[in-house]
């Protein structure tokens, strides 16, 4: 665990790694679907409370209706990549607790329900656990493009109807294909955006 990951690996996960607008549209497997889930849940949170929920919107039928939550750019890339991941985050995340972090049995009481507290605390863990998402299908091989530019509130009221689950973000993961692909954005440099004191 000390040794850092070999150059292809962090090529693969960061330098070379691009959001994607264009995709193949053979179908991802469920045991690859499983596979990028079961690395991403194991990425750090608050108390361990793990508040993100997925939906992994596989099929024509799913994919029509969040491409109509879309906007007019975004909705032909969700149609055609194979899946695309609805991020959302559990305002309940707190009821799990007994079982996430079973060696504090007080630790639901931090959370109260409705508080700004518990707010804060599903979306900050939840945006996180999308962005291990992103690494871990990146990690296995997948592409990644993750998307802003729809109605939330649509998505909640198709896809989260009955729920304390709020929507994100969104994220099409699968094979990309170079169309429309952007020349790489700068990055800031350390002296930019970070300071050591």
């Amino acid at each position: 665990m000390s040794s850092p990951l070999p150059d292809a690996c962090l090529d693969q996960i960061f330098r070379e790694a691009r959001t994607r607008n264009g995709w193949e549209t053979a179908p991802l497997a469920e045991t690859l679907i499983r596979a990028v889930y079961d690395l991403a849940r194991m990425g750090p949170t608050s108390a361990n409370a793990s508040p993100a929920r997925f939906v992994f919107v596989t099929s024509e039928e799913g994919k029509a209706k969040l491409a109509g939550c879309a906007s007019a750019q975004n909705a032909p890339k969700i149609l055609q990549a194979p899946c695309t991941v609805i991020i959302g985050y559990d305002l309940e995340f707190m009821d799990r607790l007994p079982q996430l972090f079973p060696h504090n049995p007080g630790a639901r009481d931090w959370f109260p329900k409705g508080s700004e507290v518990a707010e804060k605390t599903a979306f900050r863990n939840g945006t996180l656990q999308g962005a291990y998402l992103i690494m871990a299908a990146r990690s296995l091989g997948l592409d990644c493009g993750p998307m802003s530019g729809f109605s939330n509130d649509k998505v909640d009221e198709l896809f989260f109807a009955g729920t304390a689950v709020k929507s994100n973000f969104i994220c099409s993961i699968g094979h990309g294909t170079d169309k429309d692909l952007f020349p790489r954005s700068p990055r800031l440099s350390f002296e930019d955006a970070c300071t050591i004191r």
